[in-house]
């Protein structure tokens, strides 16, 4: 009796044993690794913006540097399958891509390794792929940028009482990259939270043809001024604009971090998406054996999209607690960045039934009803922006992008 006893002890000791070590081993994750593929590196706000999201989430996740390998400047063709493939071979779980013109080169290493998780900022592609291991994310961006717009709004309202400029004088500019939807709906998101609080302002935009080129972007933002543009923003990646805008004493919103420590006197405000959250939860995601979304988009509530802190030295009195009014508004629905009783389309409003490309097709065909309850429904239908209108009030100096 004693021996069946002793023998019943020892098994259970030898079961708890084991128990022990499985759950070690799923919480030390020492084999787990992540590789993050950028556009450009550090010089860029953009893909900056990317690796101080990577290196967060790292220390979140208590992730070595081994963990994480990052292959910087890889451009939007087949060395991005290439570093891909290259990634997979030094044993990555997930693989990373933060530019658009990623998305098919990424994919063809997708299709070939299915046992690797794929992840790919600001593409389209996912949800008609029909690839079980291939994802695309993005954030409700326009959000942060229409209150960047509030925030730029006020200034030139200030500058309006101050008597620098008069209220027809009130005119933006805004430094594109491309004619991209993620661009239309960027500027006008920024132009409709501006025309929110100065019901006068109008805007130019002048697009590079380029995410980051730091002479055509100070080119762009110098044309801009010199065109009577007294405040300017912009979506590309350089410095260009806001160190013109330094220069010559112009206000500028910056975009995917703070630049007051160049732009002391100038810089208001920036607005960004925070990856952060995307990469905690693709981590995690893979480690406790979860599926990932296939079409992820953050939000104001969950912190992915961000602003950086008012700079008061060149801000509007009032301005954060403008900020904090629309913001929550904006995250209670009270406000609708794409409110179509906001804007008209050559004099008049859009159509009820205006249809946008959301399952892209070779000839970008408009395919999905995206206005309801008299707004245009942004993000709801994809993550990636497929707003792209041209409105009243926004006048496009090039479009051969």
């Amino acid at each position: 009796m004693f021996k069946k006893v002793l023998s019943i002890i020892l098994m259970l000791a030898m079961l708890s044993s084991l128990a022990l070590t499985f759950t070690s081993c799923g919480g030390d994750d020492d084999d787990f690794k992540l590789g993050v593929i950028l556009l450009h590196d550090e010089a860029s706000t953009y893909d900056k913006n990317f690796i101080e999201a990577v290196e967060r989430a790292k220390t979140q996740l208590g992730l070595s540097n081994d963990q994480v390998i990052y292959k910087k400047n890889i451009p939007e063709s087949a060395l991005c399958t290439e570093a891909a493939d290259d990634l997979v071979d030094q044993g990555c779980d997930i693989i990373f891509a933060d530019s658009f013109g990623h998305e098919t080169f990424l994919l063809d290493s997708a299709r070939k390794h299915p046992e690797v998780q794929f992840c790919h900022a600001t593409g389209t592609m996912a949800h008609t792929a029909g690839v079980a291991n291939f994802h695309n994310a993005f954030a409700s961006i326009y959000e942060g940028r229409y209150l960047a717009g509030v925030a730029a709004g006020l200034k030139l309202n200030e500058m309006i009482a101050d008597g620098e400029i008069t209220a027809a004088q009130a005119k933006m500019g805004y430094v594109g990259a491309f004619t991209y939807a993620e661009v239309i709906s960027g500027y006008t998101s920024f132009y409709l939270g501006a025309k929110s609080v100065c019901p006068t302002v109008t805007m130019e935009v002048q697009f590079t043809g380029s995410w980051y080129d730091e002479l055509l972007e100070r080119q762009a933002a110098d044309t801009l001024i010199g065109r009577g543009c007294k405040l300017i923003s912009q979506h590309a990646d350089s410095m260009g604009a806001p160190s013109i805008c330094e220069t010559k004493g112009v206000p500028n919103v910056s975009y995917n971090g703070s630049t007051v420590s160049s732009c002391p006197n100038t810089f208001i405000i920036s607005s960004k998406i925070d990856w952060t959250p995307y990469f905690v939860y693709i981590c995690n995601a893979v480690k406790d054996g979860n599926a990932i979304d296939v079409d992820w988009t953050g939000t104001l509530t969950n912190g992915s999209v961000a602003l950086s802190e008012v700079n008061t030295a060149a801000a509007a009195e009032g301005t954060q607690t403008k900020l904090d009014e629309v913001k929550a508004k904006l995250i209670s629905g009270e406000i609708k960045v794409f409110d179509t009783t906001t804007f008209t389309v050559g004099g008049n409003p859009i159509a009820a039934d205006h249809k946008a490309d959301v399952d892209t097709d070779s000839a970008f065909t408009p395919d999905t009803d995206v206005v309801d309850g008299g707004a245009f429904l942004e993000s709801k239908f994809r993550s990636a922006p497929y707003f792209d209108i041209r409105i009243d009030g926004i006048t496009l100096l090039n479009e051969k992008f």
